[in-house]
């Protein structure tokens, strides 16, 4: 028989985080930091307006781009969050969450040969998703020195003249990096100047701490040639809803939506009607989750501090990246030794790329309780492994 699997797919890697957790599921009493998902259940009123969906009988498909009332009240948000006007008709499409939009964004604008920057560590899925349009995937490593910001001098680099697209991964994951203002404007200068589209990911928004989330759209050049990816999972805790959008030029929308007409058809229409709901009354429940989140990090980075673990502070999303070069072990051993040791599971750097190699990341979308006693267990294993390598203080 001939092989049935496709050479491109067999190639492309399992996801390094899913491969740990599979792991780390399996074992008894173990205390998890890895998985990127709210601990807060969705707000009730954006619960009940899904259920009222449902008892309204309202189970059938929506237009491919999603309801348009939803398209509106994204409208409405971006002008008052990031200050960008998008047409709802033309310029906005409703996704299965943002890995969707990420998806079909690369196949609407790739060809074969074209290149996509990627900065590293970042989300999973950008690599692959850039193998699956046939482009070539090229990783611009972020330096911890630089708090994994993308800095001017790196984007030239990287460029030749198949670049096509970069991605923006900020606010970060896994780092908790972001970029302000200043970062943006000499980023989009380059990109002006050199006709490269930007696949700006902001999935995070909202969760900044701190400081002001600025969208790489707004600024003067940038809204026509940036595809603006968002959702609902982070912030309105909202992930098994499986809900997302794209935001950008009509052209680009309309190729999007044509593979998402034939690979999806919509976005889950109960989830639209909820979405609705959040958008115009969620932004309470956003900041009092957005608090909650500020406390966890505060109390993450002293914890940091006392069991001398180095760790920038991140402004964003809701995830820390701390470094675990000391010790002379890969971050895949290190987790692996922590999790045998105090049963206690981290996501080694190097599933986020190859530049995340000697880091760790621990999300705190977790109670204050479950964090404080992992960091028991943390500053417990860092002491052994000093005492073992004879720097124990």
């Amino acid at each position: 028989m001939r092989n049935p699997l496709s050479e491109k797919i067999v190639s492309i890697k399992p996801s390094g985080i899913r491969r740990f957790f599979d792991i780390a599921s399996e074992r008894k009493d173990v205390i998890s930091l890895g998985v990127g998902e709210p601990d807060f259940d969705t707000p009730w009123h954006i619960r009940d307006e899904g259920i009222w969906s449902l008892e309204k009988g309202r189970t059938f498909y929506t237009s491919n781009s999603g309801l348009m009332e939803l398209r509106n009240e994204i409208t409405a948000y971006m002008s008052r969050r990031i200050h960008v006007s998008y047409d709802p008709a033309n310029e906005i499409i409703i996704t299965v969450g943002g890995s969707e939009a990420i998806d079909i964004g690369m196949r609407a604008m790739i060809d074969p040969g074209d290149e996509v920057l990627i900065p590293q560590p970042s989300y999973v899925s950008y690599e692959p998703c850039a193998i699956l349009a046939d482009a070539k995937p090229v990783i611009i490593e972020l330096k911890n020195e630089n708090e994994f910001r993308l800095t001017p001098e790196e984007l030239s680099e990287a460029m030749t003249d198949r670049t096509k697209i970069l991605v923006l991964p900020y606010p970060n994951n896994p780092t908790g990096a972001i970029m302000e203002r200043s970062d943006l404007e000499k980023i989009a200068e380059i990109c002006i100047d050199n006709d490269i589209y930007v696949m700006s990911d902001e999935i995070y928004a909202e969760l900044t701490y701190g400081r002001e989330h600025v969208s790489i759209a707004s600024l003067p050049g940038m809204k026509e040639r940036t595809i603006l990816i968002n959702g609902f999972s982070k912030a309105y805790a909202m992930t098994g809803w499986r809900l997302g959008y794209a935001c950008g030029p009509k052209d680009i929308i309309a190729q999007m939506t044509k593979i998402h007409q034939f690979a999806i058809m919509c976005a889950p229409t109960t989830s639209q009607y909820a979405a609705v709901d959040a958008l115009k009354n969620g932004d309470s429940d956003v900041e009092r989750m957005r608090e909650s989140y500020n406390q966890r990090r505060n109390y993450l980075m002293y914890a940091f501090r006392e069991m001398g673990l180095p760790c920038f502070e991140p402004y964003g999303a809701f995830y820390v990246f701390p470094c675990i070069r000391e010790f002379g072990m890969t971050s895949e051993e290190f987790a692996f030794s922590l999790l045998d040791a105090e049963n206690l599971a981290v996501v080694p750097g190097s599933a986020f790329g190859d530049s995340g190699e000697g880091f760790i990341r621990i999300s705190y979308a977790y109670s204050l309780e479950k964090l404080k006693t992992a960091m028991g267990r943390l500053s417990d294993y860092v002491e052994k492994l000093r005492k073992k390598n004879g720097t124990g203080k």
